[in-house]
């Protein structure tokens, strides 16, 4: 069996609640191998023919065939290969957001068993991530478009889970002090302020946000802020003080020193870059 791909890869900055990083389909050579290694966002592939090993968690292997899906979670070493003599098939999506880990907390994928077998909506989610693919390009609208589509994808694993979930103490807190943040970012809140509204310790919400492997609560309030800057900066004229103002920080120096250590550019050296509507700054 010949090999064969067609991937897409975002080259913009997506929006921050939702974004598609990569969505494509491929079939793999025999032993085709990725990793070992991490990624630095989710990642959905689904198994339309052939079969193949998956490695996670504390080199736990499970072999998946057609009909089968798998998720790579975010900074988690994993590997995968195909078949020596039925290399597999598959079609994957890949994806970033603060939304991302609700959604998923609400499907039957789980850290400890990121992976579905014999799925039987399999032809629906084959059929989004295709509609995903066709959906691709590089203007804000088809970022919007994508989000849209990967939402409704999400949404048949969801429909299709069968464990039942409850909201767990952990999950529910982070998802009460990621609903503050997106809602608050703009105006100069402090973790303090988070945990006093999820009605927790600021202690007992880091140990939420690591227990749902995510970034600590100020890395997550920072780096919301800064996607948000990033679009403010990519459609918008507005000066970097007024972005600075807009996500959160009242001193645009402060504000440039952490954009320049998230992005390694300042603010005004990503608005060249990115910028497509060609504003005076």
């Amino acid at each position: 069996m010949k090999a064969s791909k067609y991937s897409y890869k975002a080259t913009m900055q997506g929006l921050a609640s939702l974004s598609v990083t990569n969505v494509g389909w491929e079939k793999t050579a025999p032993n085709h191998k990725w990793g070992p290694g991490i990624r630095d966002h989710y990642l959905i592939h689904y198994i339309i023919a052939g079969k193949g090993n998956y490695r996670f968690s504390d080199h736990k292997t499970q072999q998946l065939s057609a009909g089968d899906a798998f998720l790579i979670y975010p900074n988690t070493e994993i590997s995968y290969q195909a078949d020596a003599d039925e290399p597999w098939e598959y079609v994957w999506v890949g994806f970033t957001g603060s939304d991302a880990m609700t959604v998923l907390s609400a499907t039957d994928f789980c850290p400890d068993v990121p992976f579905l077998k014999n799925i039987p909506y399999g032809d629906r989610v084959q059929h989004e991530i295709k509609h995903l693919y066709h959906a691709c390009g590089n203007q804000f609208s088809h970022a919007v478009e994508m989000a849209g589509r990967l939402y409704t994808l999400l949404s048949v694993f969801m429909q299709g889970a069968t464990k039942v979930h409850s909201t767990d103490s952990a999950s529910g807190n982070v998802q009460k002090a990621v609903e503050y943040i997106n809602c608050n970012y703009a105006y100069p809140i402090t973790v303090e302020n988070i945990a006093s509204y999820v009605g927790i310790s600021r202690s007992q919400l880091f140990r939420s946000f690591r227990d749902q492997d995510m970034l600590s609560p100020k890395e997550y309030l920072s780096d919301y802020r800064i996607r948000q800057a990033c679009h403010l900066l990519e459609d918008t004229g507005l000066s970097i003080t007024a972005i600075a103002n807009s996500v959160g920080f009242d001193n645009s120096l402060y504000f440039s020193k952490v954009f320049h250590h998230a992005k390694g550019m300042s603010p005004t050296q990503y608005r060249k870059r990115h910028q497509i509507h060609g504003f005076d700054t």
